[in-house]
């Protein structure tokens, strides 16, 4: 099932909106899709906490008390990894949506095929995510790992270790190749990036590039070699303006 929400604190827009999903729903009877309507940022983040993630957030950006992008970046610090689409009537605040990581960004009140293909495109990249996944040779055996689910690995005594979402991690057993050769997998994925000899992170969680350092969800702070400072800004920032599956 397609979870999707709903965040607007206007009724109008909520029932003009809503009225567009009840049509998506029923375009996609193959596959359901579930979608839950919200007024404001509060009860969206309280469904959160208490029932989990939405594969897909529809976010107005203007609303009183907490923004959508403030609403967007809460989710993302609670481990959200839904698809967020922000709707707004001004296009003032595309830079600022990016601060939450976000799929797309639509001007109210949005073409009903633009929208309805952004959230075929965003359940397509949802789905790819869930399913790539690496083998892992650890102690206790062959491990399958998600790789959505990696935040960053590094080369710790001859031994990777795969740090996961959750504060989980999963250990290799001693590897011969070089570090490079290792995570060949992850690397081949455009998400993942070599910020050093021993760390390669994913770019999906990264929310700075510091100084001699990427910061990501759950105050992880990756080490990032000087040489590839430059780099790691250029291929972030790339990857958010560019994410594959996005083109209208």
């Amino acid at each position: 099932m397609l979870r999707l929400a709903l965040c607007d604190d206007e009724q109008t827009q909520r029932t003009a909106i809503g009225e567009l999903l009840l049509e998506y729903t029923e375009r996609k009877r193959e596959a359901a899709v579930h979608v839950s309507v919200f007024s404001s940022a509060r009860t969206l983040l309280a469904a959160v906490e208490e029932h989990g993630d939405f594969d897909i957030y529809l976010l107005d950006v203007v609303m009183p008390q907490m923004s959508g992008i403030e609403l967007g970046i809460a989710l993302r610090a609670l481990g959200s990894t839904g698809a967020i689409v922000y709707l707004t009537i001004s296009p003032e605040y595309a830079v600022d949506s990016y601060a939450a990581r976000a799929f797309y960004y639509l001007i109210k009140p949005p073409d009903p095929a633009q929208l309805f293909q952004v959230l075929d495109q965003a359940a397509v990249e949802l789905e790819k995510r869930k399913v790539a996944c690496i083998t892992v040779k650890a102690k206790s055996g062959l491990r399958l790992v998600r790789m959505d689910e990696i935040l960053y690995a590094e080369l710790v005594d001859r031994a990777i270790c795969y740090h996961l979402f959750g504060g989980r991690r999963v250990e290799s057993v001693t590897v011969r190749g070089s570090f490079q050769e290792e995570v060949a997998p992850l690397l081949a994925d455009g998400r993942f990036f070599l910020c050093g000899a021993s760390f390669v992170v994913n770019l999906f969680y990264v929310t700075t590039v510091e100084r001699g350092a990427l910061r990501l969800d759950g105050e992880y702070r990756v080490p990032l070699a000087r040489s590839f400072a430059a780099q790691a800004k250029k291929r972030w920032q790339e990857f958010w303006l560019n994410m594959p599956e996005r083109e209208i």
